[in-house]
């Protein structure tokens, strides 16, 4: 079987079949940042979540293009630039830019496209302007324009698709104007808001006047005009489902009448420390705060990859100490290979685990599969280099499987300190004492390094130094 992913669309487990009639070019759409604050850690949950899948596909062998946008413009950034006396343009940037070297800290890709939504509102205007031509949107008398749900499903369209929905109970024919609405609520929304004194310089002209645009509507217009109408997959959060992805749906296929997304993939929530992300209960972690406690971006994301995406995660500072430990352990395995392979010729890769790897991410991106496959082969390659039963050229099979695992998991290496040269002179010091059997003097040798933060390591080449 090939490649399958649990398609929130279909609610079952489907293989992986792309639109591309040629088979290699995957469409791949990624909520991004609303840039009115640091992203925590559950935000990066999700985008450390949808670099998986773009890592994977590209082991696969897909030509990705993969889209994030920006989402610059809602009601949550407009009070905040009123609060701050700032412009749009400053107030965005300024966490537009850490977000970005935060992707950068967690090893993520950065998308090819990262549109910004103020930078189509033409783009918007022209797809509210089909769902008005279509009936599916109205005009309402302070000339802000809305979606009908109504009209929608008089069209013979489903609104619902992602999840299902009870009419008869969820209050339908509400209109609201609010970028975020109750759940439990089937509501015509805001495709253009019409400026209000509290928009300040916030707005753009129209044909239905000054205003700005809904949350909903920038991402269909973003995501079509560099996918198109159709592509392969959208990812978000589960909190994303509904009304957001649900309203994208709508309004994408209520405009152009194809199918808009081929697959939707989900990310679930992240509680940290058992609860439920919240400042007032002090768990609540930008990646900078995590930072500051002194991990690091490599930390993070490995804890972050050890769970299913649609599995809720428990975050917690123990899990981030035992991220180091497991790392730790892999660092120190592919230490002591790239000793024993060194100066020997580029090999294949031990196809072996890279099967047990494939194997594990085909299904759904079993990661929990896939980590346990590996350190059961860390394990073989430690018991064998400790028996000094690893042939060189096994080694060098296993680095290069390394490398295309770590093109996937993206956690990299650390690279092993170099001892400094009157370090160095102490540890051939000893050395010498041993052979002089000045054991005495090898052992306090052995003990001044210890103190300075150093041991010494036994290998196949001789002792080397480590730290401690």
């Amino acid at each position: 079987m090939g490649l399958r992913f649990f398609n929130t669309l279909s609610r079952s487990v489907q293989e992986f079949v792309q639109l591309d009639p040629a088979g290699k070019e995957v469409g791949m759409y990624c909520c991004g940042p609303t840039v009115y604050d640091f992203a925590h850690i559950g935000n990066w949950r999700t985008f450390v979540f949808a670099d998986l899948v773009r890592r994977y596909l590209e082991l696969k062998g897909y030509q990705v293009r993969h889209v994030m946008n920006i989402t610059d413009v809602e009601d949550k950034i407009i009070r905040r630039v009123r609060e701050t006396n700032s412009t749009l343009a400053e107030f965005t940037g300024q966490y537009e830019a850490a977000f970005l070297e935060d992707l950068k800290t967690l090893n993520c890709l950065e998308p090819h496209h990262k549109p910004r939504a103020t930078e189509h509102i033409g783009e918007i205007i022209s797809l509210i302007e089909k769902l008005l031509a279509r009936g599916i949107a109205y005009k309402a008398a302070d000339g802000s324009v809305y979606f009908s749900i109504e009209k929608y499903r008089g069209c013979g369209c489903t609104y619902g698709q992602l999840l299902k929905l009870n009419f008869e109970e969820m209050r339908p024919g509400e209109r609201v104007k609010s970028d975020e609405y109750a759940k439990e609520s089937v509501a015509d929304f805001a495709l253009w808001k019409a400026r209000v004194p509290e928009d300040g310089d916030v707005f753009w002209s129209s044909p239905w006047g000054e205003g700005r645009p809904g949350w909903h509507i920038e991402c269909s217009a973003m995501s079509m005009k560099i996918l198109g109408e159709s592509f392969d997959l959208h990812l978000g959060g589960e909190d994303l489902i509904f009304p957001h992805h649900e309203d994208e749906i709508a309004q994408s296929e209520g405009a152009t009448g194809q199918p808009f997304v081929k697959y939707w993939l989900h990310g679930a929530f992240l509680l940290v420390e058992g609860r439920k992300m919240s400042k007032s209960l002090g768990n609540y972690f930008t990646l900078r705060d995590l930072l500051a406690k002194g991990f690091t971006g490599r930390e993070i994301r490995y804890l972050l990859l050890t769970a299913h995406y649609r599995e809720t995660f428990n975050f917690t500072m123990d899990g981030l100490q035992g991220a180091r430990t497991a790392l730790a352990r892999i660092d120190e395995c592919l230490g002591k290979l790239r000793e024993l392979a060194a100066g020997r010729p580029e090999a294949a890769a031990d196809e072996a685990i890279l099967q047990v790897f494939t194997t594990a991410l085909d299904d759904d991106l079993n990661i929990a599969a896939a980590w346990g496959g590996l350190f059961d082969w860390v394990r073989e390659l430690n018991r064998r280099l400790a028996g000094n039963a690893l042939p060189a050229a096994t080694a060098a099979a296993a680095l290069a499987a390394w490398e295309r695992i770590d093109s996937v998991l993206g956690i990299g290496t650390v690279a092993e300190a170099k001892a400094p040269a009157e370090l160095q002179a102490l540890l051939e010091a000893r050395q010498a004492a041993r052979q002089a059997k000045d054991f005495k003097r090898a052992d306090a040798i052995r003990d001044e390094l210890k103190a300075k933060g150093w041991i010494i390591e036994d290998t196949p080449k001789g002792p080397k130094l480590k730290k401690a």
